[in-house]
């Protein structure tokens, strides 16, 4: 016959998850790559410069320039048309 087991095996925590943070700046401007800000600049032409250099890289992803004085998000375009 089979014998029983008089203890159980210990169940393992549930790992903690840190998410990252969402926040956006209070001040400067930050660029928002598919709805997640991912760096933050100090004058609005680096941080639309930077969005241009990454849109022409990956003409697929949504970016946006956050300024937070405004608290106003800007949509980066691209014209990919053949010159």
């Amino acid at each position: 016959m089979r014998q029983q087991r008089t203890q159980r095996s210990p169940v393992a925590a549930p790992a903690t998850t840190t998410k990252a943070p969402t926040d956006l700046p209070t001040s400067g401007y930050a660029l928002i790559v598919d709805g997640h800000a991912k760096r933050e600049f100090k004058t609005q032409s680096s941080a639309i410069q930077a969005a241009k250099g990454l849109k022409t890289r990956f003409p697929n992803l949504q970016i946006k320039v956050y300024d937070a004085q405004a608290k106003r998000a800007e949509q980066i375009e691209i014209d990919l048309a053949p010159a």
